[in-house]
């Protein structure tokens, strides 16, 4: 188990002078060093700012370019290995257009888009949203600049996954942590306990780590005046068959892809929210097809679907996550499922993302050839969509509300 990212967090129109910057990586280099005398790794250290357009006017383009670019560029001078500039917003619809000019022009940045918020539905940003990922994929040969933008649903700040991550406006520098515990649950869930023992017994192992964690860098941010929002134990994977969180799955008797796997998911995503520690972002299963060694292997072999990944995700934490689709596929197609993935958050009343990766030239059922340390490779998996249309398919923003426990709106 290991720290994925320690996630700053803050509002650079505060910083006239830079100071503000200087301090919180301050903060985060010092952070690593103290968790390294501890024996805990930190892979990275990240910058988001809140919703760029809330900073920047966007109705003027080359303005709102120049602040992603000055963004990346002072948080990459800073130490900071990945900059996200938040989401366009549904209000400003100059914001959503200028996404895909962003992925392009600051190369390396993590962008995304609101689709749904906690009461509404968004059909100009899902619109505008597949548009983005059709147009980013054919920016490199490869589609990988989609690894950068998301489909934002009911997504709250300071999470610390990229790329649905950013910070509230006008608020104080703060930090928040992602960890990378597939392995955790790899190991709990594949010995010969009882399922209850299991349970309390992953439970304690996260709990343990989080305290750890705290004792160690709650003095440090309070000396920096840097406020912690939270710990996501979202159980990141790496592609390696240990730290799988399919595997992680499927040690509890089921296989992904075939029914009661969803049961298996469940039980797992219920343990992760009963966790003690301070929560920030998600704190539910993640499933990102491409970075999960048995994922990709099972949509390899035509055993995981898009509609199962659907399905997860009524239980699950992120979503749609690294899903290879087909070069070809239309706007319409992409929409269709982000519509899906908007009424679920909506609906359910939790937080949801899609991140489609479309790959130029290739058709379902190819190979994908990544050269990315954190994506093992599989194939592209097909896709049943549709065109939406009217009376869904509309210009204005949908009412919507969770469903209560008891049936009753």
């Amino acid at each position: 188990m290991k720290i994925r990212s320690i996630t700053c967090f803050l509002d650079p129109t505060h910083d006239h002078d830079g100071n503000v910057l200087g301090n919180v990586a301050k903060f985060s280099s010092e952070a690593i060093e103290r968790l390294r005398h501890l024996g805990v790794e930190v892979e990275t250290t990240r910058l988001s700012s809140p919703p760029f357009s809330k900073l920047v006017d966007c109705s003027n383009r080359d303005k709102a370019l120049e602040f992603a670019k000055g963004f990346q560029a002072s948080a990459a001078s800073s130490g900071f290995a990945y900059a996200s500039c938040g989401p366009s917003l549904p209000d400003q619809p100059a914001s959503e257009a200028l996404v895909p000019e962003i992925l392009n022009t600051a190369r390396g940045i993590f962008v995304s888009t609101f689709i749904a918020d906690c009461r509404f539905l968004y059909p100009r940003a899902i619109h505008s949203a597949a548009q983005t990922i059709k147009q980013a994929s054919t920016i490199t040969p490869d589609g990988f600049t989609n690894l950068n933008f998301a489909a934002l649903a009911n997504t709250r700040p300071y999470g610390p996954f990229f790329p649905g991550s950013y910070a509230a406006a006008g608020e104080k520098p703060a930090y928040s942590l992602a960890i990378e515990c597939a392995d955790a649950v790899v190991t709990t869930f594949g010995s010969n306990a009882s399922l209850p023992e299991m349970r309390e017994n992953l439970l304690a192992t996260l709990n343990e780590f989080a305290h750890k964690v705290s004792q160690a860098l709650n003095p440090l941010g309070y000396s920096h005046d840097v406020e912690f929002k939270g710990f996501d134990f979202s159980p990141a994977p790496f592609p390696e068959p240990g730290c799988s969180l399919g595997g992680g799955i499927e040690a509890l008797g089921v296989e992904l892809g075939k029914t009661g796997a969803l049961a298996a998911a469940s039980i797992l995503a219920h343990t992760l929210n009963s966790g003690r520690w301070k929560h920030a972002g998600y704190n539910g299963l993640m499933m990102p097809v491409l970075e999960d060694s048995l994922l990709a292997e099972r949509a390899a072999a035509g055993q995981l679907s898009v509609k199962d990944l659907l399905l997860y995700s009524s239980v699950c934490g992120t979503g749609l996550d690294t899903v290879p689709l087909p070069g070809d596929i239309s706007v319409a197609e992409l929409e269709s499922i982000l519509w899906d993935v908007a009424a679920l958050a909506v609906r359910l009343g939790k937080p949801l993302t899609a991140r489609l990766m479309p790959i130029p030239g290739k058709k379902a059922g190819d190979t994908t050839e990544f050269k990315f340390g954190y994506f093992a490779n599989s194939r592209v998996m097909s896709v049943e969509g549709q065109q939406v249309r009217a009376p869904l398919e509309s210009a204005e923003p949908i009412p919507l509300a969770p469903r209560t426990p008891n049936g009753h709106l």
